[in-house]
């Protein structure tokens, strides 16, 4: 006689997880449940969230590393649990990020003697890092300017209208005016001479940027840097530059070793590094560089004890993990000078294979230069009809991430796409792209004009939609551009409302 039970509905050891009643009944999203659920529950259910995520190798919009070597991900997550800030508990994690700091700042050419060590400290990314250089350039200012009995009430940076986020967030959470410099249309970087025009006595420091977001471009910092020392000369200043380099840092040196951006100009006095863009580790991790311990000033150095011994420390945030300081170290040792050049050396190569597919379709301009970060910025050279906006939608069905966007003052009427190669993307994955971007071209060329069928407006007498009457009436090209691109904008950020989309 063979015996059985039935399964009680407690027994989950028995029930495939799809069929479990965890995954049949859905879950608080905005409370916490009263009842616990298996860890394989729980893993599946976030784990088939998860799903609808971008592919992030896919994620051209992102300068942010996507993949590591394997040997990599093994020490990143054998030391998760780690915090970076107990410094006496793991101090073979802070000799490992000393060596960092110190190969980067060798990499950028820090006038170091033979026995000295770089200042320089490991952040969360770029963003810290530009906050603690900005904090350094304040203090000096203010302290120079306390010595001469002057007001220290109206410091001010100066910088180009392409500049990241993290600089206007910098100059409203600590109270720096940002002077920035317009753009444009065909020049998207801070022009030199007009930014040295706006410096004024009371300028802690120009921003330069490495690598602009919007096009990858370089700026001229050494021009920046002789016309800077001879308004400081003129002037009795001594305003100094920071390098936004969260880009072009882990590029320049191997790609364009003779251009002259670092700390070989004697007015840099400071750098910042994304490691997790082109420093190939994933997010997040960032670098700062001073020149010398003077940039520094002493009293932003907080020094502890309560974690077992006297450690300095100038970072904004406290507690973070040791895994990213890790794999800079991996990738530092394991690429060396020639494995970095040979991945930029790929990248730039397939930014060129790409460039050259968008070129022979005749329907684009590149906004992007040769010399600079890889990536291929480029716009429609006709985008009556459909613009870069429903481009970048129609690729996401391909599963392509690629960004539209207008350019900052004065260059907002022009829209581009941008195309970000980093270390993953590979020649079949360039040749693949523009494959899906002449479909979307094709495409497109069959369908109605996108103003004419979906974006819905006041009709007048004639009938029309207001914006059709408005693009027949006679206007420049200019502002046809300009009344486009906003039409668009409003109906992409309508539907993305009516989706519940949060950007």
């Amino acid at each position: 006689m063979v015996l059985s039970k039935t399964a009680s509905e407690s027994d989950v050891s028995v029930h495939s997880t799809f069929a479990s009643r965890y995954v049949r009944t859905s879950l608080p999203r905005f409370k916490m449940a009263e009842n616990s659920i298996p860890k394989e529950a729980a893993y599946q259910i976030i784990n088939d969230e998860l799903m609808l995520d971008g592919n992030p190798r896919l994620n051209l919009a992102s300068f942010v590393t996507t993949w590591m070597e394997p040997e990599c991900d093994k020490l990143m997550m054998a030391s998760i649990n780690k915090n970076y800030v107990d410094m006496d508990e793991y101090p073979v994690t802070t000799e490992l990020q000393n060596r960092c700091v110190n190969i980067i700042a060798h990499l950028f050419n820090a006038p170091l003697e033979d026995s000295e060590s770089a200042v320089g400290v490991g952040t969360v990314g770029s963003s810290e890092a530009i906050m603690l250089a900005g904090l350094a350039f304040k203090r000096k200012w203010q302290n120079k300017r306390r010595a001469e009995g002057k007001p220290i009430d109206n410091p001010n940076i100066v910088t180009g209208a392409n500049v990241q986020v993290c600089w206007e967030k910098f100059a409203r959470y600590f109270e720096v005016e940002l002077k920035e410099v317009k753009l444009r249309e065909g020049y998207y970087v801070m022009d030199p001479e007009k930014a040295v025009e706006m410096v004024d006595e009371n300028t802690i420091c120009v921003a330069a940027i490495l690598g602009s977001t919007l096009n990858g471009e370089f700026e001229d910092v050494k021009r920046l840097n002789d016309l800077l020392v001879e308004k400081n000369k003129e002037t009795g200043w001594d305003t100094p530059i920071h390098v936004d380099a969260a880009s072009g840092g882990f590029i320049a040196p191997f790609l364009y070793p003779e251009l002259e951006w670092d700390f070989r100009l004697p007015l840099v006095k400071s750098i910042n590094v994304s490691g997790h863009k082109y420093g190939l580790v994933y997010a997040g991790i960032g670098w700062v560089i001073w020149r010398n311990k003077e940039d520094l000033p002493e009293e932003l150095i907080f020094h502890i004890n309560y974690l077992g011994a006297d450690q300095p420390t100038f970072t904004l945030n406290f507690s973070k993990g040791s895994s990213q300081v890790i794999a800079q170290y991996y990738q530092l040792i394991r690429l060396g000078f020639e494995g970095y050049r040979n991945v930029m050396e790929n990248c730039r190569e397939n930014m060129i294979v790409l460039k050259e597919g968008l070129e022979k379709t005749k329907r684009f301009n590149i906004v992007s230069k040769d010399e600079g970060v890889p990536l291929v910025a480029f716009s429609l050279r006709d985008n009556h009809r459909h613009d870069e906006f429903e481009i970048s939608d129609l690729l996401r069905r391909f599963g392509w991430i690629v960004p539209a966007y207008t350019m900052p003052p004065d260059a907002q009427h022009v829209t581009v796409l941008r195309v970000v190669i980093r270390e993953d993307f590979s020649r079949t994955l360039a040749e693949r792209l523009v494959n899906d971007i002449q479909k979307v071209l094709h495409e497109l060329d069959t369908l109605p004009s996108k103003l004419s069928s979906n974006v819905k407006a006041a009709d007048g007498e004639d009938g029309k939609p207001a914006e059709t009457r408005a693009l027949e009436s006679k206007k420049s090209d200019l502002e046809k551009t300009r009344e486009i691109t906003t039409i668009w904008r409003k109906f992409v950020t309508a539907r993305k409302q009516k989706m519940n989309v949060v950007c």
